[in-house]
């Protein structure tokens, strides 16, 4: 393993690279710690000490800013809207055929959609900063009475949001310097910092109050959680393709055979967000709807608080495995489409053995997603639920190092990072990273 990294800091190009990826990493790690303007930095320590937040229902989108929300920094929105913008975007592509016809046009058109991708993010990152900064001037964000924004002016308040929002567009500006200069995807390398920051916090935690051997114990599930999750990841259902020979003029093309790659999990960490923000929903509007000191609260409220305010509680467990399935579905269904994938084949005279062309082939294909996606589907249902297991099993936050999330994003990022090094490498020294 030493002689690989040795080989990767040997290449001048992919060392230059590596070192500018660092950077920006350390850039953007100082950012989630910067105050944002008219915030009191000791009142949010003194909050964050008394653990009055530790496992709230912001902690999931805390854990995507790498901490920055709850320390109501600069960075406190994270990459967060960006993702959902660019989730958002993805989905428009079913409704508008303006969106569709962009993403056929190859990369003018994938340009075109990057742009509406970070025109919503702004919009996204306004209201998301102006929603932020009235939940730390109520005290519901950090569910502390002591004031973190001394001076509740207007001019200090539009100051903080202007300043939120501009930081949603550096976060946007470093991720895409490190896709054209550094390696891997600039968001995704992003996102894997943040998760990743909160680790070391997070398993000295549980050595502090569970002790070593529940420290053990979770290492160990976290150590065959990952295996799972790389095994997983790298498993597919690769469905061969013939081409016919065909003459273009002098030359004979075609005759080659290929497969299409079908992954078992092809949709994804999005179902386990889209699941995640759906069982939010009740728990915001209980928090809007609470009844005034000496009222009884109404019954939605009570229902919401006995079955949906903890992760620990059997009937929250099951709508969350049962929306994780139907998000899969949903999403593989968006983004795989088998009449396109057919026609193409069709279109270049490619055809699967024993499967006649045309709407036989689409068929066939749907057939194959609809079987490949049901253990994908249950994969991810399990995964998601280890976090709220942990929390059950030794009283852990529901941002659990090893919750499935967190995993899956990690798991997914590093192999992608880990495969464009190990390309660039064969590239350059006819050796790669990997052997």
């Amino acid at each position: 393993m030493f002689s690989a990294i040795a080989r990767v800091f040997r290449t001048p190009d992919l060392r230059r690279k590596i070192w500018f990826t660092i950077g920006i990493i350390t850039i953007y790690r100082i950012g989630a710690f910067i105050p944002a303007p008219g915030v009191d930095y000791g009142a949010v320590q003194q909050c964050l000490a008394l653990g009055t937040t530790e496992g709230g229902l912001y902690s999931f989108v805390n854990m995507f800013s790498g901490g920055a929300m709850l320390q109501v920094s600069v960075f406190a929105l994270g990459i967060m809207p960006y993702i959902t913008a660019a989730i958002i975007v993805q989905l428009l592509r079913v409704v508008i055929p303006r969106f569709e016809n962009l993403q056929r046009e190859g990369p003018q058109g994938q340009a075109k959609l990057t742009q509406y991708t970070r025109y919503l993010t702004l919009g996204l990152a306004t209201l998301n900063a102006t929603t932020l900064v009235t939940m730390a001037r109520s005290g519901a964000l950090l569910q502390c009475d002591i004031p973190i924004i001394p001076d509740e002016s207007l001019w200090t308040i539009l100051l903080m949001i202007l300043v939120m929002t501009c930081g949603v567009a550096l976060i946007m500006w470093l991720g895409e310097q490190i896709t054209e200069r550094g390696v891997g995807n600039g968001m995704s390398i992003l996102i894997f910092v943040s998760i990743a920051a909160g680790f070391p916090a997070a398993m000295g935690e549980i050595w502090t109050t569970q002790g070593w051997r529940t420290f053990a114990a979770v290492m160990v599930v976290g150590l065959f959680t990952i295996a799972a999750v790389v095994f997983v990841e790298q498993s597919q259902r690769r469905v061969p393709v013939q081409y016919a020979k065909r003459q273009i003029g002098r030359r004979t093309v075609g005759g080659t055979s290929t497969y299409i790659p079908i992954k078992v999990n092809m949709a994804g960490v999005i179902p386990v967000i889209f699941s995640s923000s759906v069982l939010m929903l009740p728990q915001v509007i209980s928090q809007f709807n609470q009844p005034a000191p000496g009222e009884e609260p109404n019954q939605f409220i009570q229902w919401v608080q006995t079955y949906f305010q903890s992760g620990a509680h059997p009937v929250y467990m099951i709508t969350f495995f049962l929306l994780t399935i139907f998000f899969t579905y949903f999403y593989v269904t968006i983004t795989f489409n088998p009449n396109e994938v057919a026609e193409n084949m069709r279109k270049f005279g490619g055809f699967i053995p024993g499967v006649r062309a045309g709407r036989p082939t689409e068929n066939y294909l749907a057939y194959v997603i609809s079987r490949i996606t049901f253990p994908g589907s249950l994969y991810l249902g399990a995964v998601a639920l280890i976090p709220l297991i942990a929390f059950v099993w030794i009283g852990a936050s529901q941002n659990f190092p090893f919750g499935g999330t967190s995993i899956l994003i990690m798991v997914g990022v590093g192999l992608t990072t880990v495969k464009q090094i190990n390309a660039q490498m064969e590239q350059r020294n006819y050796e790669g990273l990997l052997r």
